[in-house]
Order: structure tokens, then sequence, then C-alpha cells
């Protein structure tokens, strides 16, 4: 009986599961960021095909992009509405600064990897060091994503002309800067409600992700890491850091490129 109850992961004193091979030899918590990250790709899968459908249930502005103006018969043009660099008014390169805050967001994850890599060494000082420079990325991201959200909120000098229903429920035609939930200078009321949720969701993983790197960094530093005798944690982090930052290349493609 005690062989059998050994053979089936039987504790034969307790009469309860003791464990058993660890599945895909992964540990508990690593199997159960898994299972969360897993959850959350169906979540953004979602956003992302919702995102699709309403998009093409407008028709593209068929004018030359560097005449595009905003109206709510036809979609932006992403590179036209996402063309500002902070302290500059005179250049407008299209998606310049999406782009380099797309760039450090994958160097961050960059520096997370060797961040894992160095946990494996056991070794402190470079896990401390390369866990800084990702919570750097991770706070700079976050920074432009801030100064983004103002520019698109503000929106331009010029404005648009655009027609809409008022919340009186008035068919209103008047120059609107920036956006709104309601409406915004660059095309529907969709455009403008897909951008705030979809990259304000995509930010809230972002923040939720740096706090856990500076948990990390500061735990690390102390040597709490070190004195367990391993970094699963950081190995933990890791997968989720690496997760945010590759739902945000479907999103970069997605909502600026298509």
């Amino acid at each position: 009986m005690s062989t059998t109850a050994t053979a089936i992961g039987v504790s034969p004193k307790r009469g309860v599961w003791g464990g058993g091979n660890e599945p895909l030899k992964a540990s508990y918590g690593k199997l159960m960021m898994w299972f969360f990250l897993l959850s959350d790709i169906f979540t953004f899968a979602a956003f992302l095909i919702t995102y699709a459908s309403i998009r093409v249930s407008y028709p593209a502005y068929a004018g030359p992009a560097d005449q595009f103006v905003g109206s709510n018969e036809y979609w932006p043009v992403p590179e036209m509405v996402f063309d500002a660099i902070p302290f500059t008014h005179s250049v407008h390169p299209p998606l310049a600064f999406v782009g380099l805050m797309t760039f450090i967001l994958i160097m961050s994850s960059v520096t997370m990897v060797l961040a894992v890599e160095a946990g494996h060494r056991n070794d402190r000082n470079d896990v401390t060091k390369w866990l800084l420079w990702t919570l750097l990325g991770g706070i700079t991201f976050l920074s432009c994503q801030a100064w983004e959200w103002t520019h698109f909120i503000h929106g331009t000098h010029g404005g648009s002309l655009i027609t809409y229903v008022n919340k009186l429920g008035q068919v209103v035609t008047e120059t609107v800067h920036g956006a709104n939930l309601s409406v915004n200078e660059y095309g529907p009321a969709a455009f403008a409600q897909l951008f705030f949720f979809i990259t304000g969701f995509h930010g809230f993983h972002v923040t939720i992700g740096v706090f856990l790197l500076f948990l990390a960094f500061y735990q690390s530093a102390v040597g709490v890491y070190e004195r367990r005798g391993h970094y699963e944690m950081v190995e933990k982090i890791g997968l989720y850091w690496h997760f945010v930052d590759l739902v945000w290349v479907f999103v970069f493609t997605f909502f600026y490129l298509i």
C-alpha cells in the first residue's frame, strides 16, 4: 500500500497528494505565471480583434497622406496623426517618436534577458545592474507614453472641422482640437476611444511591470535572492516583462501601421 501510494504521489503518512514531477520542469510559481500570461493573451487578442473589426468598417483615406485632414467619414492615417516629437514644432517625421518608444521597450527586454542570465550565474552585481537598466527603460517608456497621450488630447494648433452629435443630441459642425471619448480632430470617435483603451490597458501592464522590477531590483541589491540561493523571482518577472514587450509589438502593428 505504501509503495502504491508513493508511486501515485500520495503521502503514506498524511494520505494526501505529496506532489510529483514538476510539469515541464517548471516550478509552481513559473507555471502560474504562464497561466496568467495565457489568460492575458486572450484578453489582448480580443481587444485587437475588436480594433481590427471596427477599423475595417470605415473606409481608408483616399487622398495623399501629406494632405490628410480629420473627418468622421474615414479612418485616420496613423503616420499623420502620430508625427510629433517633444520640444520640436517644425519637424514632423511620421511615427518617429512611437518608433523610439518601441525601441526603448525592446531594449529593456534585452537587459531583462541579461538580468535572468546573471541570475543563473548567481551574480548579484550583474543582476542588480541589468534590472536597473530594465527599470529605467520601463520608466522611460511610460514617460514617452504620457507625453504622447498629452499631445493626442491637446491636438494640433489648427484642429479639424468635424461634424458630430453633441451631448444634447444635436448635429454640430465645429473646429475640434485634440481628442476625448466623444469627439476628436483626427477622425471617428472610435479611433480615440480605442487608442485610449488599448494603449492605456497596455500602459497599465507596463506600470505593474515597473513596480515588480523595482521590487526585484531592491531585493537583489540588498541580497534577498542571494540568501535564498536562487533568482527565480527575476525569471518570473522576466516572463511578464517579455510578454508586455511582445504585446506592444502587436499593438504597434495594429494601431500605428494598419
